[in-house]
């Protein structure tokens, strides 16, 4: 198998952001095998564990996301990624792609954030409450090239944003 040079590009903010809808699409622009990992299917359905300090599902994350190095063009990992917890395993990431890598964090208020959630279906399995107790403002990596997305871009903004920046 021929190895291709392959682009990560994360996507971390608060539940209810839009992390999954952006990955989800930034999958369906750049088409057959564009890999996605989503840190909630590996934890929450995959895996079944709570994000909390040493869970299992961080090396199957991890494990994940290195498989994509030289098979696919794009690898897109989103999720919550807490700092406290994750920031070793993203830099670690980073590293592993040699810097071939695209950080961006969604930097929106609570009230945004409830707003956005409340449009998702998730709403009915989780509400406002749960989303206080998760959450976690300016939680930035403080990497080199970690991009902020602001609640007044759209999706489209966004897309863009990430297109111009992987000149795609």
């Amino acid at each position: 198998m021929v190895q291709i040079e392959t682009t990560l590009i994360i996507l971390r903010g608060n539940s209810g952001s839009g992390k999954t809808t952006i990955a989800k699409r930034l999958q369906n622009h750049f088409g057959e095998g564009t890999l996605l990992v989503s840190q909630d299917t590996v934890r929450r359905e995959m895996l079944m564990v709570r994000d909390q300090e040493g869970n299992i599902s961080q090396d199957l994350i991890r494990q994940i996301t290195e498989y994509g190095k030289g098979k696919c063009k794009f690898v897109i990992l989103e999720g919550i990624f807490v700092k406290q917890r994750y920031k070793k395993m993203l830099e670690d990431l980073i590293h592993f792609y040699e810097g071939n890598a695209y950080i961006y964090y969604f930097d929106l208020s609570f009230k945004n954030t409830v707003e956005r959630h409340n449009s998702r279906p998730q709403a009915e399995e989780f509400g406002e409450e749960s989303l206080r107790s998760w959450w976690s403002p300016n939680d930035q990596l403080g990497v080199e090239y970690e991009k902020m997305l602001t609640e007044e871009m759209t999706q489209k903004d966004i897309l863009d944003l990430i297109c111009t920046h992987l000149e795609v």
